[in-house]
């Protein structure tokens, strides 16, 4: 049996201690250090190697002929040394360690470098994607990219402490589970002794955290891995994400808000960077109605303070043909542009379809000056200013179309302008709930209604709702948790009752046969004395996103599949051999 003491001195063998303990206090002492060579300066008789390790960087001072020999950059190597004052001309303020540095008496190399580097670790970031994946382990040497990945790890700690100290349980949830329709394509896993059936990985803990309510477990949490066989996006891993998932019994939406808020203010606040402002609770709260009419999409940016108006019933009075019949929104922008930056709006919306973009200027007299200023007669301009809040040194843009397509390119615009103008809120994490999603859509393959988030949330007046209303008005406790325009978290109060389920699956176009067969657990389970329930599951992928500043959510995983969903490090998905097919009794068409 092994003693600590022995465990301390076989530590020592490579090196006394790392680059994060090493400081003044050990000037004169001669110490082991051990890492990667970063970089190699020759200054004429006197050389200097910078060592690195996970924590930091230290300069090494060569001053014996041959020390030097055969070392190149990334080779892992340890040293001996004295430990020495730098001199005050050369102390570099922006490292730790810069008023020191190490007088090599000793180098040993632990790691030889055998072939040339694919990139240069220091900038990395400017490689090819594909190229810093194939080769990550080089890639994750870089200091910005190791950070990244060391503060993940804190950021989840915290996370974890957290939703313990809000007594929140921690429970681990099956990986391999039955394939069931949530949304998104399964990734399956055929079984070697069961032929012809198949696993599925999870798109979401979803079935198994609401029979943990059911089993009496009252708060559960976990920080559960995702599968979603889906396209990459720039806010969205392809293959695996994931989430801070977590359940609540005898809970309502507001609940389950208070919940959220507390801990997303709260890790925010800890791990934003200095100067950034949070977002108090509690969030704004927005329908999902309004969400579409004033931002033009259901992930509102709350940074940008321009608003969308609807001004259809104003623009039906009108002789402009362009805008009769259609849904016509409006925004108002209280600054001054140039005829160049008009040019440039105009150029941007023809990229994403539109026909044009109306709009009027206001002048310091109230007068109206524009392209489609002589289709608003005179008597109605007053009522215009009066809808719109217009005033002088005042330009409102139009957007035209069918309600969806004049929702998205309002929202487009309003994007547009925001940025293109400085209006959007600096140094900022703006938070926000929008929930009253509708419970149902009409699928476009067929016309039918179909769900259009979680399946399993509880309709807006239960059962009743459900045998009298078009299904197309049904409301959901549905809500997600939006920052600066990312869509963090959903989240539902689920449905809890087995003859209101039946009637919403029902409705979607499900056969209870059906039901008891892709969701067999719930159903059994529901018969027995299940207590409502409520969650949500903010992704931690895109949290750390948003606090590191980063564009790409590869930036903050350690081993991001690729955009076209390949590890290309590793070689996956990759061929198998006949046997392998075999044992799991696959066959692959030709």
């Amino acid at each position: 049996m092994r003693t600590g003491k022995t465990i301390e001195a076989g530590s020592k063998i490579y090196r006394d201690m790392t680059i994060r303990e090493i400081g003044e206090q050990h000037i004169g002492k001669s110490l082991r250090m051990a890492g990667w060579v970063e970089n190699i300066r020759d200054h004429g008789g006197v050389s200097f190697l910078d060592l690195r390790d996970m924590y930091g960087v230290l300069q090494v001072v060569i001053r014996r002929e041959g020390l030097l020999k055969g070392l190149v950059r990334e080779m892992c190597i340890s040293v001996s040394g004295l430990v020495e004052l730098r001199d005050q001309e050369t102390y570099n303020p922006k490292i730790p360690t810069g008023t020191i540095e190490l007088d090599a008496s000793e180098i040993t190399v632990l790691g030889k470098v055998y072939q040339k580097l694919p990139f240069e670790v220091s900038s990395s970031r400017e490689t090819r994607e594909e190229v810093r994946l194939k080769y990550r382990y080089l890639d994750l040497r870089n200091r910005k990219v190791r950070d990244n990945i060391l503060f993940r790890s804190q950021v989840i700690g915290y996370l974890r402490q957290k939703m313990t100290d809000l007594g929140f349980v921690e429970i681990q949830t099956p990986i391999l589970c039955a394939s069931s329709p949530e949304g998104a394509r399964d990734y399956i896993v055929p079984s070697r002794r069961f032929k012809g059936k198949f696993y599925a990985l999870p798109q979401a803990p979803q079935q198994y955290k609401q029979l943990l309510m059911a089993s009496g477990i009252d708060r559960y949490f976990q920080i559960a891995p995702c599968f979603r066989d889906e396209d990459a996006r720039a806010d969205r891993s392809p293959g695996e994400f994931y989430q801070l998932d977590f359940e609540m019994s005898f809970a309502t939406q507001e609940d389950v808000f208070q919940v959220g808020e507390e801990v997303l203010s709260a890790t925010f606040e800890t791990f934003a960077p200095e100067g950034y402002a949070v977002t108090k609770a509690p969030f704004p709260v927005i329908s999902y109605r309004q969400a579409m009419l004033e931002f033009g999409c259901d992930k509102p940016d709350l940074r940008n303070p321009l608003r969308i108006l609807d001004v259809t019933d104003f623009f039906q009075k009108c002789t402009f043909k362009p805008f009769l019949g259609k849904c016509v929104r409006a925004i108002k922008v209280s600054c001054e542009m140039s005829k160049g930056f008009h040019e440039k709006l105009l150029q941007f919306a023809l990229s994403l379809g539109m026909g044009g973009l109306g709009y009027l200027e206001v002048a310091d007299d109230h007068s109206y000056k524009g392209p489609i200023d002589k289709f608003i007669p005179q008597e109605w301009k007053e009522e215009l200013a009066q809808l719109a809040g217009l005033q002088p040194g005042d330009t409102i843009f139009f957007m035209a179309d069918k309600e969806e397509k004049a929702c998205y390119y309002a929202g487009k615009i309003r994007n547009e302008l925001g940025e293109k103008l400085g209006l959007v809120e600096e140094k900022a994490f703006r938070f926000c709930y929008v929930n009253d999603f509708p419970m149902y859509e009409r699928a476009p393959e067929t016309g039918k209604p179909a769900f259009t988030h979680n399946p399993f949330s509880m309709p807006q007046g239960g059962l009743e709702a459900l045998e009298t209303m078009d299904p197309l008005d049904i409301l959901a406790y549905q809500y997600d948790i939006v920052c600066n325009g990312v869509e963090l978290s959903s989240g539902a109060v689920r449905n809890h009752d087995m003859h209101i389920m039946a009637k919403a699956f029902a409705i979607a176009g499900y056969e209870e046969e059906t039901l008891k067969e892709k969701f067999g657990a719930l159903y059994q389970a529901f018969q027995f004395g299940a207590p409502p329930h409520a969650g949500m599951a903010p992704g931690v992928d895109r949290m750390l996103m948003l606090l590191r500043g980063e564009e790409n959510i590869r930036e903050v995983i350690a081993f991001p599949m690729s955009g076209s969903g390949q590890d290309l490090m590793c070689g996956a998905p990759g061929e198998v051999t006949e046997q392998q097919l075999r044992e799991v009794h696959v066959k692959i068409r030709g």
